[in-house]
Parts: C-alpha cells; sequence; structure tokens
C-alpha cells in the first residue's frame, strides 16, 4: 500500500490542499467552494476507490476555470507523487460507463508522456457548471500526472449525465491503471524506464 500523497499549491488565484491515497475506499472530505464540482470529485473517487481529501479556495467571484484547472495540476502531480511509491502498476486502464442516453468512454495510459485526447460534445444550456472547464481539468490533471488520456462520449443529450459518466469513468480506469501488477518486476515498459 502506498502512503498517501499530499500537494499544496498556493497562487494569487488559489490556494489548494489536496490529499489522495490510491488503496482507499471512496472516502472524501470535499470543499472547492463549486457544489457541481465537489459532486463529480466525490463521484471520481467512489468509483477509483481513492481518498481523497481537497480543501480550495479560489477567485470563483470571477469565475471557477482558475479553481478548477488548478484542481487538476494538484491531482495530476498526486498521481505522479503516489506512483514513484508504487512503479510496478498495470499502467492501462480502460473503462465504458452508461449514465442514462450518454456514454462515456476512458483510457488512461501512466506513460509519462501527456497527452490529452477529448472528443466530448455538449448541447447548449443544462448545467450552472460551464462544461469547458471538464476539458481544462482533465488536460491539467494528464499534463501534470504524466498520463495519456482520451475521453470519448459517442452519445450523449444531458449535461450533467456526459460529465457524470466522465467522471465514473475516469475513476474507474485509473483504478485499473494504478492497480498493483504482482507479476511485474520493475516498471511496466520493455525499455525499462516510462
Amino acid at each position: 500500500m502506498s502512503p498517501p500523497s499530499r500537494i499544496t499549491r498556493e497562487t494569487r488565484e488559489t490556494q489548494i490542499e489536496l490529499e489522495l491515497k490510491l488503496d482507499g475506499s471512496g472516502k472524501v472530505e470535499l470543499d472547492t467552494g463549486i457544489p457541481f464540482f465537489d459532486h463529480m470529485l466525490h463521484l471520481f473517487a467512489a468509483h477509483g476507490f481513492f481518498d481523497l481529501k481537497l480543501k480550495a479556495a479560489g477567485d470563483l467571484e470571477v469565475d471557477d476555470h482558475h479553481t478548477v484547472e488548478d484542481i487538476g495540476i494538484c491531482l495530476g502531480q498526486a498521481f505522479r507523487q503516489a506512483l514513484q511509491e508504487r512503479p510496478a502498476v498495470r499502467r492501462y486502464g480502460l473503462a465504458w460507463v452508461p449514465m442514462d442516453e450518454a456514454l462515456a468512454q476512458v483510457a488512461v495510459d501512466l506513460s509519462n508522456r501527456p497527452f490529452l485526447v477529448y472528443r466530448v460534445n455538449f448541447l447548449p444550456g443544462g448545467s450552472r457548471f460551464d462544461p469547458q472547464l471538464v476539458q481544462e481539468f482533465w488536460r491539467a490533471v494528464a499534463q501534470h500526472g504524466g498520463m495519456t488520456l482520451h475521453i470519448l462520449v459517442p452519445h450523449g443529450d444531458n449535461t450533467h449525465h456526459i460529465i457524470e459518466a466522465v467522471f465514473k469513468a475516469a475513476g474507474r480506469a485509473l483504478d485499473q491503471a494504478t492497480t498493483p501488477e504482482e507479476r511485474l518486476a520493475g516498471v511496466p515498459s520493455t525499455k525499462g524506464l516510462l
């Protein structure tokens, strides 16, 4: 079992304290100041069996962008830090999650080569949370976590359902990818280095 990773980030726009435990049970303590985002992070942690503590204060009077993006930076850094303690992992993860009419697919490679492919379309309206921030969040997670991350939604009409399916699928895919691989000696690469 890996120890929890702890990340602190303080800028002129945000102050964030985040703790991530890979070997958890989905227990969360979340306070981002953005209730919908708290809900999505709770779903992510529950479906990934990650314990996640997060306290964030941001310039929400401007909008949610800085807070959401900076939380993504911190979460990515937390995964990177946790995986330094656990080099022998499965590396790849894939999950399909339906949410009523919406279907999300998330594939991840803990490759140390950050890349995001994001194919998600939203219909106008439907949420007080800006759906453009979903892409910003996952881009920050991938970039700072050293992940290749593919997020695809082949169909869906309801904004809430689409976002929910994405966060659940991401949790499940990352749970698979971060699971220890007992058959592996060293890192999961024929190069011997990620």
